[in-house]
């Protein structure tokens, strides 16, 4: 809808239109930053936004945020999910989990355009008039998550098939060779340097490997940040219906790549990787 806050802008945090799947902070709540925003005085009325989804659903039955009861407000064929926001906002667990409780109340009933933890909208006018601007992208963003789910895996390495690597890596094996004839502290750092990046080496193979089958039962797939030690991490858009599928898919592979390896699957999440709620060029600019 907008970039970050400026007087003029509905929100009165940062944009909360990037995405970032990577890692959870609560069972399956995607990760925020450790912010802290304090309500101005002279703006009683702020709202706490939740989502965005087509009208006509049903108000969520959690708890908001703080405990507020959350409503809708509805323009040009949408809805947002609000609450009036808390004075002291901060992520705490209880908070992070009402979040998401209310989107999981929205998503249940069809397609939703999350919020990440935080965004505020200064008032429900200021909140109805973007709505209103920026209705044709927003619908087109729920138009291509409708009947989908968002599921994330990552995989770790798995350390430990040492005898295996060594056997069948002939520059690996001749140094594994020269460190035991010849055993000295620096000869034995380098064969733990050279079998730990082969390890990872090997994990990454096996990363690119799972991608390479899931991606054909995903509508679309995100890469998210990997290190030395968690080399995948990617976000599929699955239909609803074939989630059962993708899941046998990722078991499939965990058994086959175990000793390299570790498989885990968050989800079904809101799909946070695959909208983008910001029209390409911003109402009023």
């Amino acid at each position: 809808m907008t970039a970050p806050a400026t007087t003029e802008s509905p929100f009165t945090t940062e944009s909360p239109y990037t995405t970032d799947t990577a890692a959870t902070a609560v069972a399956t709540t995607p990760a925020v930053a450790a912010v802290t925003a304090e309500e101005p005085a002279t703006a009683p009325k702020a709202l706490y936004v939740y989502g965005i989804a087509p009208a006509g659903i049903r108000t969520p039955r959690s708890a908001g945020v703080d405990g507020a009861p959350v409503r809708l407000v509805s323009e040009s064929g949408l809805c947002a999910a609000v609450s009036d926001a808390p004075p002291r906002l901060r992520p705490r667990r209880r908070d992070l989990q009402a979040h998401q409780a209310v989107l999981d109340d929205m998503a249940a009933q069809g397609p939703v355009l999350p919020m990440r933890f935080a965004v505020l909208s200064p008032r429900t006018d200021t909140l109805l008039s973007q709505l209103r601007a920026d209705a044709p992208h927003l619908t087109e963003q729920l138009e291509g998550v409708r009947g989908c789910v968002e599921l994330n895996v990552k995989g770790t390495v798995v350390p430990g098939h040492f005898a295996d690597l060594v056997r069948r890596d002939d520059q690996l094996r001749a140094l594994a060779l020269r460190t035991r004839r010849r055993p000295d502290y620096e000869a034995n750092v380098r064969l733990g340097e050279a079998i730990a990046l082969s390890v990872r080496r090997e994990a990454r193979r096996a990363a690119r490997e799972v991608v390479d089958r899931l991606a054909p039962l995903a509508v679309r797939t995100v890469q998210g940040t990997t290190d030395d030690e968690q080399v995948l991490s990617a976000s599929f858009l699955v239909r609803s219906g074939d989630e059962a599928r993708f899941r046998e898919a990722v078991a499939e592979r965990a058994r086959a790549c175990g000793d390299r390896l570790a498989l885990s699957v968050t989800g079904p999440l809101p799909c946070y990787s695959f909208v983008d709620p910001r029209p390409a060029t911003p109402a009023g600019r």
